[in-house]
């Protein structure tokens, strides 16, 4: 964890610049969604007041980098070079040090990249402020829980490469529809109900960005907002579960393959 945290505290202008992106961004995505709450005809638009759009926005500016949906790529590229072999040989399985590594550069993320679009939505905008205390915490976990369903998944994705050789063409895959159905773009709730519950209930996606947004904006009520955290925790242990299965079996046909 400590070396994944040195490692992104290394590239200081990058964390300045990547910062300023999110504000940029998170600017016109506030804008374009307060307009549909503007034009909306009947109530709130998926429920959200103007408060929890504006604070679903800028929070979820922050933590795009914090869970790290995008820009991982270090375990294909190291399986496509061939240095993946030294990581087989050292004491620590290949899943749980990347994942201790990842929960270093979030803890490293969440220093520095979550709390300046936070403050300037704060500055621009009027944000939701939670009423209720068990919110916070549960906000929290959350965050933990959606780090750690992020790096099951990048991995299951990464780890393509093992049959593949190249895992470019699943990553930008990846890229493109992880935004859409984690809820970065626009909240799932915007969809029709049915289509929302089915994404929510048949993939890990949700829980990437949607489920903490929604928790921190009490979207729902206390018993449903503990429910979606519960699937979230959910999902995380089936995906680096399911890692390591994928894991596993590749290490399987590296023998075979290499002799």
């Amino acid at each position: 964890m400590w070396s994944g945290f040195r490692r992104y505290a290394t590239y200081r202008q990058a964390t300045v610049a990547g910062s300023f992106t999110n504000i940029v961004f998170g600017f016109l995505r506030c804008y374009v969604l307060l307009a549909v709450a503007a034009g909306a005809t009947a109530g709130a638009p998926g429920g959200y007041d103007v408060r929890q759009l504006a604070t679903f926005v800028w929070v979820g500016q922050g933590l795009l980098t914090v869970v790290g949906i995008w820009g991982y790529s270090d375990l294909a590229d190291r399986i496509r070079t061939g240095d993946i072999a030294s990581d087989l040989l050292r004491p620590v399985a290949p899943v749980t040090a990347y994942l201790a590594a990842d929960l270093g550069r979030a803890g490293y993320q969440l220093m520095t990249r979550f709390v300046p679009p936070v403050v300037v939505g704060a500055i621009a905008f009027p944000l939701f402020a939670p009423a209720r205390w068990q919110t916070v915490p549960l906000f929290a976990v959350s965050v933990l829980l959606a780090v750690i369903g992020s790096f099951g998944c990048r991995y299951l994705v990464n780890a393509t490469a093992y049959w593949l050789g190249d895992a470019r063409g699943p990553l930008m895959f990846w890229t493109l529809g992880s935004g859409v159905l984690a809820g970065l773009y626009f909240p799932l709730r915007l969809l029709p109900e049915w289509l929302t519950i089915t994404i929510w209930v048949a993939t890990p996606l949700p829980g990437l960005l949607q489920t903490p947004l929604d928790v921190l904006v009490e979207r729902d009520g206390p018993g449903l907002q503990a429910g979606l955290v519960a699937l979230q925790a959910v999902w995380a242990v089936i995906m680096v579960a399911l890692a390591a299965v994928v894991q596993r079996r590749a290490e399987r046909k590296l023998v075979v393959q290499g002799g």
